[in-house]
């Protein structure tokens, strides 16, 4: 587990304590300098079953007058003599790679949403709860919408072939020694503005901070030398085309669909219970469930194989395999010891953090800049697991309000938990979904981290147990399904024509 220490160390997040509080900012990451361009990424499958070429309308840069090639020139010489200390300074930044960054920024609009509406509020569309479940969409439509973008922008840029700006242009003051990838459209433009339009779109409230990142992210890289003004705006028709297929696709992914559309009462599910001791809210005041039809929103990956891998019905309650695993989690509870608590702490991921899919985001990360990948390879693996790892918690939270299997402390209430007790069924785990998934993905693009990254799914599945708040039939039957997720993604990532 040493090695996993070094991750989560990268970066240090300054606590929020209201909603009205500032972004963190984020520690300096090394610039990225790829040890492959990844040429031929024009031609790796996109997610989205769309064409996109047919929309996008960008000019062959053969075709730019004079005039425009002059202003542009002119531009980015002067900006980059005359460069300031801050924009250096934000350069720098920017240039550790622009999808780490976005999908940093990402996990800390997740940690701020991430509170629980007071009972009884109404709902406000502008102001998410950014829940475990909402977190994982957001993640995945996110890293999609860079992903395909990504694709969209390197077909041109080795159809085009435009030199970057250090390489064509006398008298530039560049910041970082001149790239061997075509400039035109400049990749950096195609995530700023992907980026922006997919999580001002998730976090309405945001669209005045993300603009502002936005713009200080494109107008980087003509600070640095890095492209030119054409290079951008191209960048930016680009992730107009693929942000509004993204954006059309979460229109009709079913999630506007998945909270408990009773408003009147307090009625958890309209499904006739399938267990003679269902599960009930522990919380007081009581409060209506977590998305109970979460489960029904649409997977990214085939969803009848999905389904056809759903977990089986768990043991009955008064089965001696039950009752022993029930004694298990009071033992546990009675004699939790210091190794337990810290595992439970270390893995909670509760209200006012970036929740499971976001820890797993960040351990991606710290894989992703120690091998030194393509923002292009950066956003594919990205894609590729924050898409297990919704459709692991669609298929959890299908079995969560099918089985309705009451949590521990609701059967034996001397159980003392170690952590928030989720206000949704127990059977099965999310952490341990959500963990398996993205595990067993990133063990797939990183095999020299498989065996530890196992060791740390089936750590982050027990804490859990360790916490009070799982049975370990949850934890090992939410584990077997994220598993079976997440070959299920590998077998659409062998087929990408990336490798």
């Amino acid at each position: 587990m040493k090695t996993y220490f070094k991750y989560i160390s990268l970066f240090i997040f300054v606590a929020l304590i209201g909603c009205d509080n500032e972004i963190p900012e984020i520690n300096q990451l090394p610039v990225l300098q790829p040890e492959s361009e990844d040429a031929d990424a024009g031609n790796w499958q996109t997610v989205l079953d769309v064409d996109y070429f047919s929309a996008i309308t960008i000019k062959n840069p053969n075709e730019f007058t004079d005039q425009e090639l002059n202003d542009e020139n002119d531009e980015i010489i002067n900006l980059t003599q005359n460069r300031t200390s801050s924009q250096e300074e934000k350069a720098k930044f920017w240039s550790a790679g622009g999808v780490l960054r976005w999908n940093q920024i990402a996990r800390d609009l997740v940690i701020k949403y991430n509170v629980a509406p007071n009972v009884g509020a109404t709902p406000d569309p502008t102001h998410p709860f950014a829940n475990p479940p909402f977190a994982a969409r957001a993640y995945a439509l996110l890293s999609v919408a860079q992903h395909d973008a990504l694709i969209a922008a390197w077909h041109y840029k080795y159809e085009f072939m435009r030199d970057a700006p250090g390489n064509r242009i006398e008298g530039l003051n560049s910041l970082f020694s001149a790239s061997d990838l075509p400039s035109y459209p400049s990749e950096q433009a195609v995530i700023a503005e992907v980026s922006f339009e997919i999580l001002s779109h998730l976090f309405p409230k945001e669209k005045e901070y993300l603009e502002e990142k936005m713009n200080e992210h494109i107008k980087s890289t003509i600070w640095a030398g890095k492209a030119g003004n054409l290079d951008n705006l191209a960048g930016k028709e680009i992730a107009g085309v693929v942000s509004d297929a993204v954006k059309e696709y979460a229109a009709n992914d079913r999630m506007n669909q998945s909270a408990d559309p009773n408003d009147e009462h307090l009625t958890y599910f309209n499904i006739p219970s399938r267990i003679e001791t269902p599960w009930e809210c522990l919380q007081l005041p009581l409060r209506k469930p977590m998305l109970p039809f979460y489960g029904l929103v649409k997977t990214w990956y085939d969803s009848t194989r999905i389904f056809q891998d759903a977990p089986e019905p768990p043991p009955a309650i008064d089965s001696e395999e039950f009752q022993q695993d029930l004694k298990n989690v009071r033992k546990i509870s009675d004699n939790r010891t210091r190794e337990q608590w810290r595992i439970s702490d270390f893995w909670a991921d509760g209200g006012g953090t970036y929740t499971p899919p976001g820890h797993w985001n960040q351990i991606a990360e710290g894989l992703i800049v120690d091998v030194k990948w393509s923002e292009v390879r950066t956003a594919r693996a990205y894609s590729i697991m924050n898409r297990a790892i919704m459709d692991a918690g669609i298929v959890c939270w299908w079995s969560k309000f099918f089985y309705y299997l009451p949590r521990p402390s609701q059967l034996e209430p001397e159980i003392k938990t170690a952590t928030g007790i989720p206000n949704f069924p127990s059977y099965t785990s999310g952490h341990s979904s959500f963990s398996s998934s993205a595990g067993t993905v990133l063990g797939y693009l990183f095999p020299a981290k498989k065996q530890e990254l196992e060791k740390m799914y089936i750590e982050a599945g027990i804490s859990r147990v360790y916490g009070g708040i799982h049975y370990n039939i949850d934890n090992i039957a939410g584990r077997k399904s994220g598993e079976s997720v997440g070959r299920l993604a590998i077998e659409w990532a062998q087929s990408d024509n990336s490798n």
